[in-house]
């Protein structure tokens, strides 16, 4: 891998392509702090209006932003983020054409509104820039097509009985992956690869790494896109991690690698496993603060029941170049391409929070001169328990309640995160907990009703 810039256009620029592409509507596209796509669209005649940042919106009425007494924000577009929709039905295109900005949130003033998510990876790449530092990333996310009843209503009937890398006629998303693919391409993504994935109904597309906030837009767009073209077919995509029982559940492992002066930082040809010092460092930090950072970027209690042995997710803090039972893997290619793949993020985190505390972590490794246990090349899940505590593994936490009482603990993730979102996102997921712990589930009733 080696990092790529762009310059972005200029706000006469972005005027003139939206006047010569016809373009009758403009999304101003955010996001809340539980990772929630939200957008205010304007018309033609308001362009100018948005591209010079002062259109208005309300923040009381979003998911952690602000008390009803302070609830003017405004959306200030981040350029670089410039996209015309393609046309995803005919009724679209009767319409008219739909752009696109990814905008930061501020206050009146114009300050940067500390629960904007986006400013939170913001303020962490700033921090990674004064150590001379610039994180890419690349991501794959997983997802589940489903059939919709004859009214609409999602279900969870998968789309296809497929496998792993299985072809048509047996895998049943061969089309609609091609369909989405190509919308992707029409935005700017530059996609890898696609393919089924284990479970039946599910899926992969991989985009290209690039650097840290590019990727969390690209996620947070590749979702739409996904959710969107799905509709037209008529199937429900859901990138909820644990959908069925008995089968593997939908990661977005996340490759993480340093650059230096335009080189591969985490590179040593010299150094243990092809790795330098700052690459040690940094799968440091992402061990030691794994069992807070999965509260993030895995936030949902869905996402603790993928978590579990068995079923490919990993479920012990530790790191290795050979298996993927380890929570960090490195991968084969060395030079450039040295990187570090963090196993355990799900689908359904917030892009940026995700994204920013495993940036913390990694910092604050090298801040701090961590050093990892020695990695670990066998097959973990089938360690002893006496095995696991000689080789220093610990397990993350078993469900949402364990996970955001580590996070609450770990001062680094909170000064990453800031209070106001942290106070916020703590508050979200003790209600989440609390209200999944007073429901009577199914599988109780079948287990108990009768026999009790």
């Amino acid at each position: 891998m080696s990092p790529q810039s762009t310059t972005p256009p200029t706000r006469d620029q972005i005027l003139q392509q939206l006047q010569e592409a016809e373009v009758k509507f403009l999304r101003l596209q955010f996001t809340d702090i539980l990772g929630t796509t939200k957008n205010v669209e304007v018309p033609k005649s308001q362009f100018a209006k948005a591209l010079n940042g002062d259109v208005t919106f309300d923040g009381s009425a979003v998911e952690g932003f602000t008390r009803v007494e302070e609830s003017d924000m405004l959306l200030r577009p981040d350029l670089g983020t410039f996209l015309i929709y393609p046309q995803f039905s005919r009724e679209e295109g009767e319409r008219g054409k739909v752009a696109r900005l990814i905008c930061d949130v501020a206050l009146p003033d114009g300050t940067p509104f500390d629960g904007d998510p986006r400013q939170v990876l913001k303020r962490q790449i700033a921090r990674a820039q004064a150590m001379g530092f610039e994180m890419f990333v690349g991501t794959e996310p997983e997802f589940f097509l489903f059939e919709r009843s004859p009214s609409g209503v999602g279900t969870t009937v998968t789309h296809d009985k497929a496998g792993y890398f299985d072809l048509a006629p047996i895998d049943k998303g061969e089309r609609i992956r091609r369909e989405i693919t190509n919308k992707l391409v029409e935005m700017g993504f530059e996609i890898e690869a696609a393919h089924h994935e284990v479970s039946p109904g599910q899926h992969e597309i991989d985009f290209r790494y690039a650097p840290a906030l590019e990727t969390a837009d690209r996620i947070a767009t590749f979702k739409f896109v996904v959710k969107r073209v799905a509709l037209e077919y008529g199937l429900l995509a859901s990138f909820l991690p644990k959908p069925l029982p008995g089968v593997n559940g939908s990661g977005m492992h996340c490759h993480l690698s340093l650059f230096k002066g335009g080189t591969n930082a985490f590179a040593d040809p010299g150094g243990e496993h092809g790795l330098s010092r700052t690459a040690q460092q940094f799968i440091a930090g992402l061990l030691d603060h794994a069992g807070a950072m999965v509260a993030i970027t895995n936030p949902l209690v869905n996402s603790y029941k993928r978590l579990v042995p068995g079923f490919e997710a990993p479920v012990n803090v530790a790191w290795s170049t050979s298996n993927r039972s380890a929570l960090i893997r490195i991968p084969a290619k060395r030079g450039n391409s040295t990187r570090a793949e963090v196993r355990m993020p799900d689908p359904s985190c917030n892009p940026y929070l995700a994204l920013a505390v495993m940036l913390a972590a990694g910092l604050d490794g090298i801040e701090q001169d961590m050093e990892p246990a020695p990695a670990i090349q066998r097959n973990i899940f089938k360690m002893t328990v006496r095995e696991k505590r000689h080789h220093r593994v610990k397990e993350l936490p078993s469900d949402l309640r364990e996970a955001v009482d580590e996070l609450e603990k770990d001062d680094v993730l909170r000064r990453a995160l800031g209070e106001h979102v942290l106070d916020h996102f703590v508050e979200a997921k003790r209600a989440e907990w609390r209200e999944y712990n007073a429901t009577v589930h199914a599988w109780e009733l079948e287990r108990y009703l009768d026999l009790i």
